[in-house]
């Protein structure tokens, strides 16, 4: 469990990892675990989230720690690891190394004077590293915890060159060996110089402030500590802009419940068993797929196995429903915004796309989508360019797309509401996924499967259905498909005493009032049962609103309410 009232101490190494990881460097580092940022070549490279990493890194002191731990997050270049077993004395020598953790500032050039003045004016604050000659400046930069350096002096070359070394240091280590460019320190230049190199200077960014040669000591702490906290909040940015990028994500991806894998569960009937077929036999292939069902027959489920079975899986799988959002607000969330482009844009926003990367991204409900937003689409499936809404760069990306459908998508073109190119590219792969009620062979095992979920989830006992409530749960249509039959089981959990067996009684009333068994019904039987199944599912498509449902039936909707309540389907 993360705890995020640890303090990080900053720590900017490079670091050997296992599995292999480019351009791996620390960020910050606890007792706790170890934040980094790498440079991989491809999405699916090094560690996942959860997956075992050895690490071998240095601390300034010169002393090497190895350690295994688990990777607890990762998105995209960016990675969280709790430590678990420490080599040798790597543990101690790392708790020591916190311990005695202050922020370092190197200090070039200063003479005899000024380096005691400055010893007074910063007591505990800052640790300051004193040095004039540029080669030893360069290793105590190496050291991995400067937050700054200070430039004085009345040697302007060597001030010059010092701050030159250090910007093209930064350069050299961002180029070569990837490190950030925010993990350079920031430079305070208190030398004297003539203005011209002093503006070359800042244009080069080799400085980040400047104060006269003859500033007061109490001037130089100051400007030193501001330098301090801008290196840090420098940080702190970063690791925000990660952690919203990471909660997008995670926000985006569906979580599979025990029991909703490809062999399990829902997946045992005859149909479904042509279903998961199709779904292996395209799944390592970056082909758009079409999944078509109703509502809450578990398209999504089958999108995640699509990418788990994938040479992508240890990428990013990204889901989003196209009709949860209006298309401003879709637009900006699948291809994401730059910092002004409208009102409430007070940053720039990545998009779901730029998020998938490399993996997969699943868009529910596709017939929701405008044609403005189809023919963006298109572009992105056709070109892998992805432009943010008020931005002029294009991005290349490398996403596969899986869409899905409650509508024949065939039917919306005909009806001019969908776009007949996209249609044919979306189209490349298309999988039917069957009602619920036409695999009844999947009922039992689903539901037997989410009493073991809500159990776990509420701490109940609940044990299996009697054969009376099978007999209910076999007879009824299912309209609202395998969602509805998770809701009934939850409901019927959530009313179960300890160690009880499920019966009829903590079924929905609708269930209730069907014959377990259909055979010998009379007609008039068979006439209600009927009657009821056709409200329950209108009622169903039309969110429980009588007035809709009665207007589908083409029925007066007092009388449809009427009926509703006579047979259990509304509250009286």
């Amino acid at each position: 469990m993360r705890n995020d009232t640890i303090e990080r101490k900053s720590l900017f190494v490079p670091v050997i990892c296992s599995p292999e990881l480019d351009g791996c460097w620390s960020v910050n580092v606890t007792e706790e675990g170890m934040g980094l940022v790498s440079r991989p070549k491809r999405a699916s490279d090094g560690p996942t989230e959860g997956e075992q990493v050895d690490l071998d890194f240095p601390l300034p002191s010169g002393v090497r720690i190895r350690v295994r731990g688990a990777v607890r997050w990762r998105h995209e270049s960016a990675l969280g690891v709790r430590f678990e077993v420490f080599e040798g004395n790597g543990q101690l020598e790392l708790r020591r190394f916190l311990a005695e953790h202050r922020l370092r500032v190197v200090v070039a050039g200063a003479p005899r004077g000024l380096e005691r003045a400055l010893e007074l004016a910063f007591r505990t604050d800052v640790q300051l590293l004193f040095s004039s000659d540029p080669s030893e400046v360069e290793t105590l930069l190496e050291r991995g915890d400067v937050a700054a350096v200070l430039l004085c002096g009345d040697d302007d070359y060597q001030a010059v060159a010092l701050a030159q070394l250090i910007e093209s240091a930064s350069q050299a280590a961002t180029l070569h060996l990837g490190r950030p460019p925010e993990l350079k320190p920031r430079v305070v230049f208190a030398a004297k110089v003539q203005p011209e190199l002093l503006v070359e200077l800042f244009n080069s960014i080799a400085v980040d402030q400047a104060l006269p040669p003859d500033a007061p000591v109490t001037q130089l702490r100051d400007a030193v500590l501001a330098a301090c906290r801008a290196h840090s909040v420098r940080l702190q940015q970063q690791r925000m802009s990660v952690e919203l990028e990471r909660i997008l994500r995670d926000r985006a991806r569906p979580v599979l419940s025990s029991g909703e894998g490809v062999e399990g569960p829902g997946f045992t009937s005859a149909r479904m068993k042509e279903v998961i077929a199709s779904v292996r036999q395209v799944a390592p292939y970056k082909v758009t797929v079409l999944l078509q069902g109703e509502t809450g027959t578990g398209k999504e489920v089958l999108a995640q196995r699509l990418h788990g079975l994938s040479p992508r899986s240890r990428a990013p799988f990204v889901v989003q429903d196209c009709g949860a959002l209006p298309e401003t607000l879709l637009d900006s969330e699948l291809f994401g915004h730059v910092k002004g482009a409208f009102t409430s844009a007070v940053a720039d926003h990545p998009g779901l796309f730029v998020l998938a990367d490399g993996g997969t991204i699943f868009l529910d409900e596709i017939e929701n989508t405008t044609p403005n937003l189809q023919a963006k689409l298109l572009r992105v499936i056709e070109t892998g360019d992805v432009r943010p809404v008020g931005g002029t760069m294009v991005r290349k990306v490398d996403v596969r797309v899986i869409t899905a459908s409650n509508k024949p998508l065939g039917a919306e073109v005909a009806a001019g509401n969908f776009r007949a190119d996209l249609y044919y590219r979306l189209n490349t792969f298309m999988v039917d996924v069957p009602r619920l009620k036409d695999r009844k062979d999947d009922v039992l095992p689903l539901a037997r499967s989410f009493i073991d979920v809500f159990n776990q989830t509420f701490g109940k006992s609940a044990r299996n259905f009697t054969k009376e409530a099978e007999g209910l749960l076999l007879a009824w249509d299912w309209p609202g498909n395998v969602r509805e039959l998770r809701n009934v089981v939850e409901r019927a959990v959530l009313l179960s005493a300890p160690m009880e067996s499920i019966e009829p009684a903590r079924l929905p009333p609708a269930l209730l009032q069907q014959p377990a068994d259909s055979g010998g019904r009379s007609f008039r039987a068979q006439l209600a049962a009927f009657e009821k199944g056709l409200i329950h599912e209108a009622l169903g498509r039309n969110a429980g609103v009588v007035r809709r449902a009665a207007a589908e039936l083409e029925v007066d909707a007092v009388t449809l309410a009427r009926r509703a309540r006579k047979l259990g389907l509304i509250a009286r």
